[in-house]
């Protein structure tokens, strides 16, 4: 029988993997998700890859999900000449782009009310963290700071205001168009970069319904603001990523782990899907082989039962990306063969399709060699089921929507499927098992926990059936 993975992973395109075959490959070494990180993506290639995603899961015939990921509203400096050498000590200016500069080492940043959101002494990090400045001056759109360490400054570098709420828009205007192309490209995510409370996610929504876009919501969590609000952003959001890339500087190092089992917690409990992201596997950008420290990382995300893992330049620049999405394939196997953190148990049930959800799992996990078979139309049920964690079984959800079957592909331990529905329940659920046996996914004999809140007729919604198979 089939064994299958439970881990999602989600795959960054790029330059090394912007190719139909690329892509292709990635899908058969077990990507389910491939990302598209706006930053850095034109709308035509977004447009090329959207279409060739597609195009190899139909030729696979396999389900794969898209997801846009939103540049948002960072602050970064501007454009300078090749780099400038900077020593501990050192006076800068950073200015808003129409003033003069008022010092020899003068650089312009993107955002015109940044001296407004700060004070004097308090830390600027610039360039992913690697150069830090402390603040000794604040004029009308200019900041006069301190070198604290050696460095070299290069242009468009992103600037990080740990424990700082600045008051960007939740949303810019490259956000919005890259929005409206997300919605008629029809894609199945959307993740919105440096959330900082709740009202950004319904932002987000409210332009989505705008556009009659259906794509799920990511909430990204990249700094100390959003983590002041962690459970309000859980509950807006359909998924919450632990983007450990700008968060890692927001937090001191030393509690970067903490943070990332705090949110993989409150999302078990809250019900919210969760993906861990950066630097999964960053050596292998370079390096066939990953670090020991690398694998163990994978391994912690898996034992900690995250919906997904994702990776970004491993897959859109590095030299090794198919053996990169292998060798996470491998290490979630492994590692789905242990009991797991089991942080799920704490979940917090409201409603009775949760519930009896519930009884489904338990029946489950009380019986050898189970399956959850789940017919769903909107893929709640399946939602609820992969959020409880069925201890061994895998559940199996039948939908006839497609973009529905896509989103279901973020939810840990579900694999779900395109079926029409017969006009009797029996049926469907007779053509769900020989769908399953045809593809070696069950056997003969296996016990089938059955749920539906759509078949009808004889069947009771919401009911739960036990089948051999």
């Amino acid at each position: 029988m089939t064994a299958l993975r439970k881990t999602k992973i989600i795959a960054t395109l790029g330059p090394a993997t912007g190719s139909p075959e690329k892509i292709r490959e990635l899908i058969l070494a077990g990507a389910h998700i491939f990302r598209l990180n706006m930053s850095h993506a034109p709308h035509d290639w977004a447009c090329e890859m959207v279409a060739a995603i597609r195009a190899a899961a139909t030729e696979l015939q396999t389900n794969v999900a898209t997801l846009v990921d939103l540049q948002g509203p960072s602050i970064r400096t501007g454009d300078v000449d090749g780099k400038i050498p900077l020593t501990k000590g050192d006076t800068v200016e950073f200015r808003n782009a129409g003033l003069t500069p008022a010092s020899p080492v003068s650089i312009t940043t993107n955002y015109d009310k940044l001296h407004e959101d700060v004070s004097v002494d308090d830390v600027m990090l610039v360039d992913n963290g690697e150069i830090h400045f402390r603040i000794k001056q604040i004029e009308e759109g200019r900041l006069t700071c301190e070198v604290l360490t050696d460095g070299l400054m290069g242009s468009r570098r992103h600037i990080n205001l740990p424990g700082i709420r600045v008051n960007l828009p939740p949303l810019t205007e490259k956000d919005m168009l890259d929005i409206r192309l997300a919605a008629e490209l029809d894609v199945d995510f959307i993740a919105i970069s440096f959330v900082r409370d709740a009202e950004h996610i319904s932002c987000l929504r409210e332009q989505l319904q705008q556009r009659d876009c259906n794509a799920r919501i990511i909430a990204k969590i990249e700094d100390q603001e959003a983590l002041k609000h962690l459970a309000g952003i859980i509950l807006e959001s359909d998924a919450v990523m632990v983007a450990r890339g700008d968060l890692g500087i927001e937090v001191h190092i030393e509690e970067l782990p903490i943070v990332q089992r705090t949110i993989v917690k409150e999302c078990a409990r809250l019900g919210r899907k969760v993906i861990v992201a950066t630097h999964m596997l960053e050596s292998m950008i370079e390096s066939p082989v990953p670090t020991r420290a690398e694998v163990t990382d994978v391994a912690n995300a898996v034992y900690e039962q995250a919906d997904a893992v994702m990776v970004s330049g491993e897959t859109s620049v590095g030299h090794y990306p198919v053996k990169c999405i292998e060798i996470l394939d491998r290490i979630a196997k492994r590692m789905e063969r242990e009991p797991g953190a089991g942080f799920s148990a704490a979940i917090e049930l409201d409603n009775e399709k949760q519930f009896t959800v519930k009884s489904a799992v338990v029946l489950a996990n009380s019986l050898e060699n189970s399956k959850l078979v789940i017919f769903t139309a909107r893929g709640v049920l399946a939602n609820y089921a992969a959020h409880q964690r069925p201890l061994k079984a895998d559940i199996f959800a039948f939908c006839p929507d497609d973009r529905v079957v896509r989103a279901l592909l973020m939810n840990r331990g579900v694999t779900p499927f395109q079926m029409e529905f017969a006009d009797h329940p029996e049926d469907s659920i007779r053509n769900a098992l020989e769908f399953l046996k045809e593809r070696n996914l069950i056997e003969t004999g296996d016990s089938v926990v059955i749920l539906s809140d759509v078949l009808n007729r004889d069947f009771d919604t919401e009911a739960i059936l036990l089948r051999k198979a």
